[in-house]
């Protein structure tokens, strides 16, 4: 963890914008480190299929929906925010994934 990031506010001792957009700001940069560990297994799924139509899978999109509702639920946050950034999420790293299949591939 950055120095930086070590005074951790809660959300409730922010008494400005500016403590605010700090929190943010930290919470943003955790964030982009994990959406870039998760495109790393993202890649990695590329290597490991065999079949470029094993890439876009309905029943596993459902099931992550719906694990990340649960667990939007549980954490306190608005399952229909975590639904819609998650489909984004998906959507993308699926385009992610066929173009690193693809690039494999041509190799």
């Amino acid at each position: 963890m950055s120095g930086q990031d070590s005074q951790i506010r809660e959300a409730s001792q922010c008494v400005s914008m500016a403590d605010l957009r700090t929190e943010i700001d930290r919470l943003d940069r955790l964030l982009v480190r994990l959406l870039s560990d998760r495109q790393r297994y993202i890649e990695r799924a590329a290597e490991i299929k065999s079949r470029r139509a094993e890439i876009r899978d309905q029943a596993r999109i459902d099931d992550v929906l719906a694990k990340v509702a649960e667990e939007a639920e549980r954490a306190g946050l608005d399952p229909g925010l975590a639904r819609a950034v998650w489909l984004v999420l998906m959507e993308r790293s699926i385009e992610i994934e066929f173009a690193a299949f693809d690039s494999q591939r041509a190799k």
